[in-house]
């Protein structure tokens, strides 16, 4: 697979040193390695446990942890480099039971790797060596996954590489979704569709879209588990394992076999319910993994369509005519959005944080700043600015709520910023969506606007720096602290 833009990979200024083979026994900051339990083609999976005991979710009992390490040993694809930086960026994001808990990460100046929750047992994949399963052992396999599938949509992520091997279970049932290195989340930059021009994916699961380049839409995860339900069904594959361009494009035109013609007693609810998440169009789908939980948990609430009593597939001439229209056909944004809350599988929203100091800033400063968010929000048209300020508060102690006056000072504090952001809301036209105001009441303001820019998924600060003076370089100032500690890129502004 070849890059179109290899310069953009984000690769560390000063190459890395040759990658050092790994030993049972060695310890790579502070996580020591006890068994290899895994040798893939492009990682490597390591039972480990902390120098210091702690299993790192802060709890007594130390958690089960597994450290994955990507092989680099040259030769290797871009694409699997740079995925495993995007599960690095992603993992982090993610939160609740359907994902295992993330730990830490090392980067590639050093060390890859990211250590997170070892999830006990195996995953879905060597089930289907025992495929066909019962259809009660289907539908509940379905609907946990499901499940799944719609927590994680709701949390902005497609996985778009939903496979058995990606799938596995915890003690109580609840399914974990694993390998986010294809994953497209909404409020993180898709390094993927940023490098590469390729269709990206496990073939036999591979969605339509996806074969067309789309990356954004959740319902690409409901095709992904469609096939997955069929083989469980059936004990094949419904579309193959194609290993080209042109062999994952006949899934445009060449319909799977009807699950009811390889085996006799598929309930005809069941075959509607594999045959609807497999339809080509998305919008003829499922149009949320929560709907398709609900109809495997209640089978007898399935509405039939003429797709329960297909037996065989289209006729060569139904073939031809789809083969004709899917030529150079791309797939429509939805107007309404898909589920994850994206118009457009093109548009890119930034989320810039302007940090301003409202009350104690010069003016000068204050005006630069202003511009230079301008500027930077000009450039980005689908971008959201988040205007902040941090009211700080005694570290001990209460703090006095209302001014001499008798004004509140949180009201004041964001009368003054809606004030300083009136220009650029002005100058750009920006709605309400794309425009918002915080205030943030904090003992450690550099500490707050790193948190606010974690928590939001930030991806560029933008905040003004006062003059040099002992006091600030003895103690540091906000704007240093800011850029040693966030993630995000970070723009300071001086006079």
């Amino acid at each position: 697979m070849e890059s179109d833009f290899p310069s953009t990979v984000a690769v560390p200024p000063e190459p890395p040193g040759p990658p050092q083979p790994l030993a049972a026994g060695q310890v790579i900051d502070g996580y020591r390695l006890e068994e290899r339990l895994h040798v893939g083609g492009m990682a490597h999976l390591w039972r480990v446990t902390r120098v210091d005991g702690d299993g790192g979710d802060g709890g007594s009992a130390p958690m089960p942890l597994i450290m994955k390490v990507p092989r680099i040993q040259g030769g290797e694809d871009p694409a699997s480099i740079v995925g495993f930086e995007v599960e690095q960026m992603i993992l982090p994001a993610l939160h609740g039971p359907h994902v295992p808990k993330f730990v830490a990460r090392g980067d590639f100046t050093r060390q890859p790797y990211i250590v997170m929750e070892r999830i006990a047992g195996h995953s879905l994949r060597p089930r289907l060596d025992d495929a066909p399963l019962a259809v009660e052992e289907i539908t509940e396999i379905g609907a946990r996954v499901a499940t799944a599938l719609h927590e994680l949509h709701r949390q902005h992520l497609v996985h778009l590489d939903i496979k058995p091997s990606n799938i596995m279970f915890r003690d109580d049932g609840t399914a974990v979704l694993v390998d986010f290195g294809l994953s497209r989340h909404d409020k993180l930059p898709d390094l993927l569709d940023e490098e590469f021009r390729l269709p990206l994916g496990t073939g036999p699961y591979m969605s339509p879209e996806q074969v067309q380049f789309t990356r954004n839409d959740p319902r690409s995860d409901v095709f992904a588990l469609g096939v997955m339900l069929y083989h469980f069904t059936t004990g094949q594959r419904p579309f193959g394992a194609p290993e080209t361009v042109r062999g994952l494009r006949k899934r445009l035109y060449v319909d799977p076999v009807p699950p009811r013609a390889l085996r006799a007693d598929c309930p005809p609810w069941l075959q509607e319910v594999i045959l609807k998440c497999l339809e080509v169009k998305p919008e003829r789908r499922y149009q949320s993994a929560a709907q398709l939980a609900l109809d495997l948990q209640a089978p007898g609430q399935v509405a039939l369509t003429a797709r329960a009593e297909r037996s065989r597939q289209s006729g060569p001439l139904q073939v031809f005519k789809r083969w004709f229209f899917a030529i150079g056909d791309d797939p429509r944004p939805d107007p309404e959005g898909p589920l994850l809350g994206i118009a457009s599988r093109v548009m890119k929203s930034p989320i810039i944080v302007a940090a301003v100091d409202v009350h104690h800033a010069e003016p000068a400063l204050l005006e630069l700043l202003r511009e230079t968010v301008r500027r930077i929000v000009v450039t980005e048209p689908g971008a959201r600015l988040a205007c902040l300020s941090v009211m700080r508060t005694a570290r001990i102690g209460s703090d006095d709520l209302v001014d001499l006056q008798g004004n509140s000072r949180h009201v004041k504090q964001l009368v003054g910023l809606k004030h300083w952001a009136r220009p650029i809301s002005r100058s750009l036209a920006l709605d309400d969506g794309r425009l918002t105001f915080h205030v943030l009441e904090a003992a450690d303001v550099a500490a707050a606007i790193v948190e606010f820019a974690e928590r939001n998924h930030v991806d560029h600060i933008v905040m003004g720096a006062r003059g040099n003076s002992t006091l600030r370089r003895y103690l540091g100032s906000v704007s240093s602290q800011v850029v040693a500690q966030a993630e995000c890129t970070v723009t300071v502004v001086r006079v």
